[in-house]
């Protein structure tokens, strides 16, 4: 059994569902520090939070993940226990060997073997682990960053080792993502009775028209690597539940995710602009999850598309596709930014699993894209 195999089936017995760490972080902490790394414990509520440095010089590449995993939903379809790592068929079974502990594993073999082969490597190496990626992320990466950025620590590299692989490792990797605003809309009518609508205003009956406007309006073209920008209504709740009462609010909820082409502050303006042509009155709070944010080019992009070709002879795709990530929090900073991992076909699944053979060809590739940067 590989190394990178070993830890990460005592990962995956770690039942560290959001926001539980369950030990994961210091499993990773024992590994390091015997290698040079300090470690640094940031925990904030009731996330745990980890960041391990080797060195102090410039640049500072990381390697950022997080140790918590989704709810398992029913263990009774699993068909074998999710914290229990299963291999079948060349397949590695359990929850987070995609979504991301099988990254992590790949992280800490690769700077193992990197570091023995150049231990005195030019730069700094660390990792930044949270425990509440997959929860409501307020207080990890965000929280860390802010840290680091108080004291002037600047990330130069950062690797996201989030499931971005289709087919094969290495075959896409993400160069940035969408923004993500969110939206609460309440619009307010006059409840009454169905059968005298003169005496009553029907919110939904006033929201409709605006519904389709905004539904149908184009806020972008998109670019070279986003696509349009998107608006989804994701609820729609009304009503007493009594079929003879016209309701006196309806409650809407919606999402933007939006290109490089926009920012939030045009796109609330437009929404408002929409919303006030038609005659009623509403109340709309926002929430931003994340901006936009791009590394086209640069040097560890380079780096990336170097170390793949050579480790898997692929050439890989650069997108923006998929949801969040907590790339989101350090692309302010002004870092270079990518997200490169496992295959991404059964993440938040009932049975989730990866390739066993691909934690060697992953590791390997992490490994190759530090020489490609620092040596």
């Amino acid at each position: 059994m590989s190394e990178t195999l070993t830890l990460l089936n005592e990962l995956i017995k770690k039942k560290s569902i959001t926001p539980k760490d369950e030990g994961c972080q210091d499993l990773l902490s024992q590994r390091l520090t015997s290698l040079g790394f300090v470690d640094e414990r940031m925990d904030f509520g009731d996330t745990q939070n980890i960041w391990l440095r080797r060195g102090d010089s410039e640049p500072l590449f990381v390697f950022l993940g997080h140790t918590d995993v989704v709810p398992t939903g029913d263990i009774n379809l699993w068909d074998s226990p999710p914290f229990k790592p299963t291999l079948k068929d060349g397949m590695l079974y359990g929850r987070g060997t995609a979504d991301m502990k099988g990254g992590i594993a790949c992280f800490v073999t690769a700077v193992e073997r990197f570091i023995s082969q150049h231990p005195d490597h030019k730069g700094s190496i660390a990792l930044m682990m949270t425990s509440d990626e997959e929860g409501c992320a307020v207080n990890g990466v965000v929280k860390m960053v802010e840290v680091l950025e108080q004291r002037g620590e600047k990330i130069d590299w950062c690797l996201v080792g989030e499931p971005s692989s289709e087919k094969e490792i290495g075959d896409v990797i993400k160069v940035g993502r969408r923004g993500s605003l969110c939206a609460n809309l309440k619009i307010h009518g006059t409840q009454g009775h169905v059968a005298y609508p003169h005496k009553a205003d029907n919110p939904i009956h006033r929201f409709a028209p605006a519904l389709k406007a905004l539904t149908e309006e184009a806020w972008d073209q998109g670019n070279e690597f986003f696509p349009a920008t998107s608006l989804q209504i994701s609820n729609i709740n009304s009503g007493t539940g009594a079929e003879n009462i016209i309701p006196a609010t309806v409650d809407v909820q919606f999402n933007l995710r939006f290109s490089t082409e926009l920012t939030a502050e045009v796109i609330k303006k437009r929404v408002h602009k929409i919303l006030d042509a038609y005659e009623f009155t509403y109340d709309l709070e926002w929430r931003l999850s994340g901006n936009p944010f791009l590394t086209s080019e640069g040097a560890l992009v380079k780096a990336a598309e170097k170390a793949i070709k050579k480790v898997t002879d692929t050439t890989t795709l650069k997108e923006t596709s998929g949801g969040t990530s907590d790339g989101r929090f350090i692309a302010p900073t002004g870092a270079q930014i990518i997200e490169l991992g496992h295959l991404n076909a059964t993440i938040h699944q009932i049975n989730e699993c990866i390739p066993v053979a691909d934690l060697e060809v992953l590791s390997a590739t992490y490994e190759q894209l530090l020489t490609e940067l620092f040596v």
